[in-house]
């Protein structure tokens, strides 16, 4: 949760979210260049008027803290943010769909880092993942890795779609 003081923190579900689960990857450092930090966070909520508030807090958080901490050592800044609403049909899968761009900042470091996040909706569940592209990437590996986390979300969300046209795992289909 991003809190009013525009710090990232581990905090209890917010009423309406029935379950959040987070993964979180590494492409380890080597020699000449810095990790590249990816997570990955699905989260369900209780309707779709739910997930559809979860995405508009996230296109304003960018707004309310342009800067925001992401850990001890580590912040945002920068952000880009563009929204696509379904019926503006850019994305076959998704009900609205978010994507931000900045960079990340460690502390004691001036040198700016990519930073991507890309959010999607369906129906009442959200799927998010953040890029943190360590330094020392070339052009192509930025992009490639920015092009990988985005088809990841997607291949997570067109999973949950076909789960949820057949039946899911429960035999009900979810309603959007």
């Amino acid at each position: 949760m991003l809190g009013e003081d525009c710090v990232w923190r581990r905090e209890p579900l917010p009423d309406g979210v029935l379950a959040s689960l987070t993964r979180a990857f590494v492409l380890p450092a080597t020699k000449d260049k810095e990790p590249v930090q990816v997570s990955l966070t699905v989260t369900v909520h209780a309707d779709v008027t739910g997930g559809r508030r979860d995405m508009a807090v996230s296109l304003e958080e960018s707004l309310r803290c342009p800067e925001q901490r992401l850990n001890a050592t580590q912040r945002v800044r920068g952000l880009y943010s563009q929204a696509n609403p379904f019926e503006e049909e850019r994305n076959a899968i998704a009900d609205d769909d978010l994507v931000e761009y900045g960079e990340y900042l460690v502390d004691g470091d001036e040198q700016a880092r990519p930073f991507n996040w890309y959010k999607y909706r369906l129906g009442p569940v959200t799927v998010a993942a953040t890029a943190r592209i360590g330094a020392g990437r070339t052009e192509e590996e930025r992009s490639a890795v920015s092009s990988e986390v985005a088809k990841g979300v997607s291949f997570v969300a067109a999973d949950i779609d076909r789960l949820a046209g057949a039946g899911g795992p429960s035999g009900k289909a979810a309603s959007r």
